[in-house]
């Protein structure tokens, strides 16, 4: 496992969650175009929530959508999928927290490590596509009524959360895939036998054989025990 790897994954992941968040809450998601206009007398700009005028002076009013379900398709499919990858990557950045080698969460369990950290950047992913399907999803909207003559409608231009949006959503693929690959799982495991050695008895276990005295024979000249006595 890769700690340097590993490590700029998870910064880029929390910075793109980060990025993703302003994205979400940021009002200009699309700014009323002044293309053809000679004279411009207000802006408008609309985000996920809400609608904003100004004027030349710099004095703007917001106001929220009266109701959900008479929004665009579009609207309300680009609020589930931001809020679902805003969900992901808090997921991604709290797994990835416990999952990085200089925490002390399973310190000593390197295979737990690399599950969290690969979990992770799984979650890192799907938030980086949900986001960048729905500012995409979005943008396409954006061009698609500018570039028809017959929209009758205020034609607007992609806002600078879009482009936040995109950066967000590229850093947390970016990171997820850093985080995924900082870890190499061993297919297959050494196997390791023990063998128990013992060490052998030094002392036979059979009793040393008494020796038996071998006979002592005379010499054949002794003839004493015969009780005779010899005459030359």
């Amino acid at each position: 496992m890769s700690a340097i790897v590993e490590t700029l994954g998870f910064f880029f992941g929390v910075t793109g969650t980060i990025m993703l968040g302003i994205t979400l809450f940021n009002a200009n998601w699309r700014v009323s175009t002044v293309d053809g206009n000679v004279i411009t007398t207000s802006t408008l700009f609309e985000n996920l929530w809400m609608n904003c005028a100004t004027d030349s002076t710099g004095v703007y009013n917001c106001r929220d959508f009266p109701s959900l379900l008479a929004l665009p398709a579009f609207v309300q499919a680009s609020r589930a999928l931001v809020i679902s990858s805003l969900v992901f990557g808090f997921l991604a950045c709290l797994l990835g927290m416990l999952g990085l080698q200089c925490t002390k969460v399973a310190e000593g369990n390197i295979a737990l490590k690399g599950k969290l950290s690969t979990s992770s950047g799984a979650l890192s992913v799907f938030a980086g596509l949900c986001a960048g399907i729905a500012v995409s999803w979005y943008a396409f909207n954006i061009t698609k009524e500018f570039f028809n003559p017959l929209y009758p409608g205020t034609k607007y231009e992609i806002g600078p959360a879009l482009y936040v949006g995109w950066s967000g959503a590229l850093l947390d693929v970016v990171g997820g895939g850093l985080m995924c690959c900082s870890y190499k799982q061993v297919t297959k495991a050494k196997r390791t036998f023990t063998y128990n050695y013992r060490q052998a008895n030094t002392q036979s276990s059979a009793k040393a054989a008494p020796q038996t005295a071998l006979p002592r024979y005379e010499s054949s000249n002794s003839i004493s025990k015969y009780g005779k006595n010899a005459y030359v």
